[in-house]
């Protein structure tokens, strides 16, 4: 046997050169127990990656092996007791030269020597190995047989946290079969990542998927084949299967499951539509799984961003890793798998729409809004979902399809407000308004007549709604001339005008009526006042000529009439006041100071005027 100690840091030869001088090589110095933390607290983002490391090692090992010998034994064996872990496979195991080689060096790889033809067989692609184990332990030991070269004896590689290892060859019956076995020694305070228990649940999570037999003790860790290429006697039990499945993984019974087999990407797996609805911001969880290797339960880049109504599954041959293999590089295979996958979902959906329209109704009950955003760069899909998606409207909940058929101008507006404002008016008017308030609606109702040839579109204003009002008596307004002149000037500081006309339903008394454009100049108009005279000259320089906003006093009204014909102005003024503001109520506007500080106004004048009577007798 022979026996070699390092140096207490490991190293990679390096030269360096001097224009005057000949060089003269040398070593860079690694401390090890730096470069340990490094991984620990930037590389990984947890100490559960080393068992993924040991298991990796061990199937790229036997992957090399099989790459030679195609019948050769195919198992990794893990056992987990005080303190310590062991790792047995049966893979390609490693000569005296293949240690000094490989496992004396750091950034060395086998699978960068003498196997690159396998190459893209392998999980790992950094050659990092062993060291990641020494997140938890403080001692690691390797005794190996080369299946290469089967004569030549097991070698042991034994090395300590603080950067110190030996190599020697042992006697033919300490490792009698190819392969190799690693045992861990647990660093203090480390011990609970190498107990039985977490081995065996880590062993599970990193590789239920990995294509050879691999146990801790007794029990059987993969689970092959995947429960979405197992056989089934009918779609029902697959269903029901996959949404155990689901449950196990993600903790949820899904709604619906896709496929989402890519053959040509190297892509497998299934995506579980969520039952419940989540916000288009939330971050998804995919699964990722590389040649049967857990890489990530969290790529969130996975999928196209509109697809937030799935979690997902995969498995995949052709998708590369990160140094830390714990997420995906961002490259154009990344891009063109994310679009097949967006590709698959929208099929499911044109599926549903074509022959499941209850499953495809329930899944919009919850995630019409994924549909909708989908929609808005698909003219496929939107005409496809036209008679399904539900927006609000003046009828009632509708698609945009029968809300079309219903009405040949399709008027909506651009916030949940405005809706609000008009639409009790616009109903009893006839007008068809859809709410284009929440998010993608006004989008999708723009591209209408782009999936629809023929269907008129217009943005609700001021004017279309005041237009469809009806005029009141020439006579009956101009003997409210006086009573109208005064609620303008009362109503003038505030940038709103007044007008009359009667509509339905008669229990609205008055109607505050504006727009994008009224707004805009409104906000001006109070910059321009609380402005210094520089920027207030800016400000008036670009005052606008559009219509200002509008109180319209329903003349069919008992209560405006009432109004309209007192004789005490003071009173009918303050009576406006008050109209103007419960308008704006009604329309559930933000009040501006000058509003808030006019409805205080109103309702003390109006308690003084009633307080007043009675103690005149009235």
């Amino acid at each position: 046997m022979t026996s070699e100690t390092s140096e207490p840091s490991a190293t990679s030869a390096a030269s360096t050169t001097s224009a005057t001088s000949e060089s003269t090589p040398h070593t860079f110095q690694v401390d090890l127990r730096g470069l340990v933390d490094l991984l620990s607290h930037h590389l990984y983002s947890s100490p559960k990656v080393y068992l993924r490391e040991l298991l990796q090692n061990a199937v790229d090992a036997i992957t090399a092996r099989r790459a030679e010998q195609s019948g050769a034994p195919a198992q990794v064996r893990l056992y987990a007791a005080d303190g310590r872990l062991r790792v047995e496979d049966s893979g390609i195991g490693l000569t005296e030269q293949d240690v000094h080689s490989l496992l004396a060096t750091i950034g060395r790889s086998s699978k960068r020597d003498g196997l690159e033809s396998a190459r893209s067989e392998f999980l790992g692609q950094f050659g990092i190995g062993l060291l990641a184990c020494f997140v938890v332990a403080a001692e690691i030991r390797v005794v190996s047989r080369s299946a290469r070269t089967p004569d030549a004896p097991p070698v042991e590689w034994a090395a300590r946290d603080d950067g110190s290892y030996t190599v020697r060859t042992l006697p033919d019956s300490a490792r009698p079969e190819p392969g190799t076995t690693v045992q861990l020694t647990a660093r203090p305070g480390s011990g609970d990542w190498l107990a039985e228990e977490r081995v065996l649940a880590l062993a599970r999570d990193f590789g239920s998927l990995l294509p050879y037999d691999v146990r801790v003790g007794d029990t059987a860790v993969t689970e092959l084949p995947s429960p979405w290429d197992r056989s089934y006697p009918n779609p029902a039990l697959r269903r029901v299967a996959l949404a155990r499945h689901c449950h196990e993984l993600f903790g949820f019974t899904p709604l619906d499951s896709i496929d989402l087999n890519l053959p040509v990407a190297g892509v497998r797996g299934v995506a579980y539509v969520l039952p419940s609805a989540v916000s288009p911001a939330q971050r998804a969880g995919h699964r990722v799984h590389l040649k049967g290797m857990l890489l990530t339960d969290r790529a969130d880049e996975l999928l196209p961003d509109w697809a937030f109504f799935v979690r997902c599954v995969i498995d995949t041959d052709s998708l590369r890793p990160t140094a830390s293999r714990e997420s995906l590089y961002a490259d154009e295979t990344l891009a063109a798998v994310r679009e097949a996958l967006g590709v698959r979902i929208r099929e499911w959906l044109t599926g549903l729409a074509a022959g499941d329209p209850e499953r495809l109704a329930l899944f919009l009950s919850v995630h019409h809004l994924g549909v909708k955003s989908l929609a808005r760069h698909d003219s496929d899909m939107l005409r496809t979902m036209l008679p399904w998606l539900p927006f609000e409207t003046t009828d009632g909940q509708l698609s945009l399809e029968e809300f079309a058929l219903r009405h040949p101008v399709v008027h909506f507006t651009r916030t949940v407000e405005e809706f609000r404002q008009v639409a009790p008016i616009a109903s009893a008017q006839g007008i068809g308004v859809v709410n284009g308030g929440y998010t993608y609606d006004t989008e999708l109702v723009e591209r209408l007549p782009s999936v629809r040839p023929g269907t008129a579109v217009a943005e609700l204003d001021s004017d279309t709604v005041t237009a469809h009002l009806d005029s009141v008596d020439p006579a009956e307004e101009l003997a409210l001339a006086g009573f109208l002149a005064a609620a303008r000037a009362k109503l003038d500081p505030l940038g709103c005008d007044v007008a009359l006309r009667a509509f339905h339903p008669l229990t609205v008394p008055a109607l505050h009526l504006d727009d994008r454009a009224a707004r805009h100049e409104q906000a001006r108009a109070e910059a321009e006042d609380q402005a210094d005279d520089l920027w207030a000259g800016i400000l008036g320089s670009l005052r606008g000529t559009a219509a200002r906003a509008r109180l319209v006093l329903n003349h069919l009204n008992p209560l405006i009439r009432r109004i309209s014909s007192l004789d005490d102005k003071e009173l009918a003024g303050t009576a406006t006041e008050a109209l103007y503001g419960q308008a704006l109520l009604m329309a559930q506007r933000p009040l501006r100071p000058a509003d808030s500080a006019l409805l205080n106004r109103a309702f003390i004048g109006l308690l003084e005027w009633a307080t007043h009577d009675q103690e005149n007798g009235r």
